[in-house]
C-alpha cells in the first residue's frame, strides 16, 4: 500500500502487519482558521482563571491519562508499532509531564529590578494560541512536550499529528475534555503537513509553533515564521555519538550500546548511531558487540518480551534500506518475514567516516562503528556531522569527561549511560538539530511575552 497522502483522509495502518486500524478526516486551511477562533477565544477564559484552578484542571488531566494508560499504549502499539513496553513509558510521560507543568502554574513569576526613581516588574503574560507538530516517532510525549506547558502558562494549543499517528492525539484531546479543560483549549487537527500543517504555520492567529521533525521541514518552518515574525522551537535531526575510550568499562559500554540505538527501532533522533571507540580496544568492542546485536528480539510489538518493533512505513523502510546494502560489513541481527516494515538491527564497520551511512541521520535501526586515536579524533570525529542533538561518553577518567563533554557539539550529554530525556531537564540541539529548548523548569517562560512596568515614586 502506498504511503501518499489523501487530501480528504487517511487510512492509518499497523506497520507490524500493513492492516488498515483507522481511517480519520484530514483537516483543511478552513478547519484550521475555524479552530483558531474557537481557540483564541478559549484561551482568554483559560488565562483569566485564577492559577491555582488552571494547574488544578491540569492535574485532573494528568490523572485522566494515568487512568487509560493501557488503553493509550495499546493504541500506540497499533498506530506506530512502538514495543509495547515503550508505549507505556510514553503515555506516563505524558501524564509526568502534564504534572511537572501542573506545579509551574503558580511559580510562573515574574521578578522586580531595582531602579532609580520607582519600582520596576516584569510580568510573564501566555503568548495566545499556539501550534505544536508533532512527529510520528514519539507520538504521545512528544507532543505533550509543547501542549503541557503551553497550557500551564496560559495558552490554548493546536496540535497537528503526524499523517501516520494521530490516533493516540486525538484520544488525548478527549480526555483533556472529561478532566474537565475548557472545550476548544486543546484542539486537534489530523491533515497533511502540507496543508493543516501549513495553514497553522502560516496563521496570524497563532503565536508560535513548535516543531518536531526533520531538518529539511524546520527549515521550511523557520522561513515562514520569520515572514510574520513568529517564534518557533525546533527538535530537528540527530546524529549522536557514542565515544567508548580505552579506560572506559568497555564491557557495559558493548552491554548498553545496542539498545542506544536499536530503540524505537532507531527512529529516536537521539540514536547513537556512530560508535566511535577508541583503537586498543575496538576489536574487544566489536565481539562483545556483536552477540548483543544478535539476540536482539525483534517482532510483535504487543508481545512484552519484544525489543523492536517495525519502522513506520514502507517509505521509511525502503529509506532505509538504502543506506545498508547487503554488501557492507558489519553485525546484522534478525527480523520477521512477511507483512510489517521490518528490517533487522545493523552495525555497520569499515567505512570511511564521511560515507553517508556515518555522517547522515538514518533514522533507523543501523549504527556504524568507526576507530578513533585519542581525545582529539574522537572529539573530531563527534563534531563531523551537521547536528549535534545528543550523545553519549565512556570513560572513567572523571577529568576527560568534563573535557570532552565541553567539547563536544552537542546540547544533551550523557556519561557512562545513554540518557537524553528526561522532563525536568532542558533537552534540545546545537547547530542543525534545532533551536531552542524544551522541559525543565524553564519550558513555562518559553511560552509567555514578558511585560515589563515601571511605577514611578516621584512626589
Amino acid at each position: 500500500m502506498s504511503d501518499a497522502y489523501d487530501l480528504t483522509e487517511h487510512q492509518v495502518l499497523n506497520p507490524a502487519t500493513e492492516e488498515v486500524i483507522a481511517t480519520v478526516p484530514a483537516a483543511t486551511a478552513a478547519d484550521v482558521d475555524a479552530a483558531v477562533v474557537r481557540a483564541a477565544r478559549a484561551q482568554v477564559k483559560w488565562a483569566a482563571l485564577a492559577p491555582a484552578d488552571r494547574a488544578r484542571l491540569l492535574r485532573r488531566f494528568a490523572v485522566a491519562v494515568d487512568e487509560h494508560l493501557e488503553e493509550l499504549a495499546r493504541l500506540e502499539v497499533r498506530e506506530a508499532g512502538h514495543t509495547v513496553g515503550n508505549a507505556r513509558w510514553e503515555a506516563g510521560n505524558v501524564r509526568d509531564l502534564l504534572d511537572y507543568a501542573a506545579g509551574g502554574v503558580e511559580r510562573l513569576t515574574g521578578r522586580q529590578i531595582p531602579v532609580a526613581g520607582g519600582l520596576d516588574i516584569t510580568i510573564l503574560e501566555p503568548l495566545g494560541v499556539v501550534g505544536v507538530i508533532a512527529p510520528w516517532n514519539f507520538p504521545m510525549p512528544i507532543a505533550a512536550w509543547g501542549t503541557a506547558p503551553a497550557l500551564a502558562a496560559g495558552n490554548a494549543v493546536i496540535l497537528k499529528p503526524a499523517e501516520t499517528t494521530p490516533l493516540t492525539a486525538l484520544r488525548l484531546a478527549e480526555l483533556a475534555l472529561t478532566a474537565g479543560l475548557p472545550e476548544h483549549l486543546f484542539q486537534v487537527l489530523p491533515g497533511a503537513g502540507a496543508v493543516a500543517g501549513d495553514a497553522l504555520v502560516e496563521h496570524p492567529g497563532v503565536a508560535k509553533i513548535v516543531f518536531t521533525g526533520s531538518t529539511r521541514v524546520g527549515k521550511q518552518i523557520m522561513a515562514k515564521c520569520a515572514q510574520r515574525v513568529k517564534r518557533v522551537t525546533l527538535e530537528l535531526g540527530g546524529k549522536s555519538a557514542n565515544i567508548v575510550f580505552a579506560d572506559a568499562d568497555v564491557e557495559a559500554a558493548a552491554a548498553a550500546a545496542p539498545m542506544s540505538f536499536l530503540d524505537n527501532s532507531g527512529q529516536d533522533c537521539c540514536a547513537r548511531t556512530r560508535i566511535l571507540v577508541q583503537r586498543p580496544v575496538y576489536d574487544r568492542f566489536l565481539e562483545l558487540l556483536a552477540p548483543g546485536i544478535e539476540s536482539v528480539v525483534v517482532g510483535d510489538p504487543a508481545d512484552e518480551k519484544t525489543q523492536m518493533g517495525p519502522l513506520i512505513s514502507r517509505t521509511q523502510l525502503e529509506r532505509v534500506r538504502g543506506y545498508v546494502p547487503g554488501d557492507l560489513p558489519g553485525i546484522r541481527g534478525t527480523a520477521p518475514e512477511g507483512p510489517g516494515f521490518w528490517l533487522a538491527p545493523t552495525v555497520v564497520t569499515g567505512v570511511a567516516p564521511d560515507a553517508p551511512v556515518a555522517v547522515e541521520e538514518v533514522f533507523g535501526p543501523v549504527a556504524v562503528v568507526l576507530p578513533f586515536d585519542d581525545e582529539a579524533d574522537a572529539v573530531r570525529l563527534a563534531n563531523a556531522t551537521e547536528y549535534g542533538l545528543s550523545g553519549s561518553i565512556w570513560t572513567r577518567d572523571v577529568g576527560r569527561a568534563l573535557r570532552v563533554s565541553g567539547a563536544v557539539a552537542a546540547g544533551n550529554l550523557s556519561v557512562n549511560s545513554h540518557s537524553s530525556v528526561r522532563y525536568w531537564t532542558p533537552f534540545g540541539g546545537y547547530k542543525q538539530s534545532g533551536l531552542g529548548r524544551e522541559l525543565g523548569p524553564d519550558a513555562l517562560a518559553a511560552f509567555t511575552e514578558t511585560k515589563n512596568v515601571f511605577i514611578s515614586t516621584e512626589a
